[in-house]
C-alpha cells in the first residue's frame, strides 16, 4: 500500500523551525518500520516543502505556502491507499483522516495495526 503518513509538523510549534522539524522527524520516523512491512510510506511534507521554497516562501503560512502545503496532502491522497495518523494535535492531520475516510481509505492509528504486505 502507499500509506500517508499524517501527524503534527507545524501544530504546536509557534512556527518555530526547529519545532517543526522535530516533528518532521517524528513523521519520518515511522516511514522505514512501514517500508519494512512492505508498503510505500508518503509524507505530504516531503513533497510540498521543495515545491513551497520553489515558490518563494519566505515563512510558514505565507501565501505560497498555503498555496501549496495541504493541497499537496490533498493530491497524495488520491493516489493512497491508507493513513497512518501518527499522535500529536493537527488540524491539517485530522483534515487528511477526514478525507481519506470520505473516499473509503483505511486509516491507521498505530503502526502496529498496519498489516504486513502480502509478497
Amino acid at each position: 500500500m502507499l500509506i500517508l503518513i499524517a501527524g503534527p509538523y507545524r501544530s504546536g510549534t509557534n512556527d518555530n523551525p526547529e519545532l517543526m522539524q522535530q516533528n518532521l522527524e517524528k513523521l519520518a520516523a515511522v516511514a522505514l518500520p512501514l517500508f519494512r512491512l512492505g508498503h510505500i510510506p508518503m509524507i505530504g511534507e516531503w513533497v510540498a516543502l521543495p515545491l513551497i521554497k520553489l515558490a518563494g516562501s519566505t515563512k510558514p503560512g505565507d501565501e505560497a505556502w498555503q498555496e501549496i502545503q495541504y493541497p499537496v496532502a490533498h493530491r497524495i491522497l488520491e493516489k493512497c491507499d491508507a493513513v497512518l495518523r501518527i499522535e500529536g494535535i493537527s488540524k491539517g492531520a485530522d483534515e487528511d483522516v477526514r478525507i481519506a475516510k470520505e473516499r473509503g481509505l483505511k486509516v491507521y492509528y498505530s503502526l502496529e495495526d498496519v498489516p504486513r504486505a502480502e509478497e
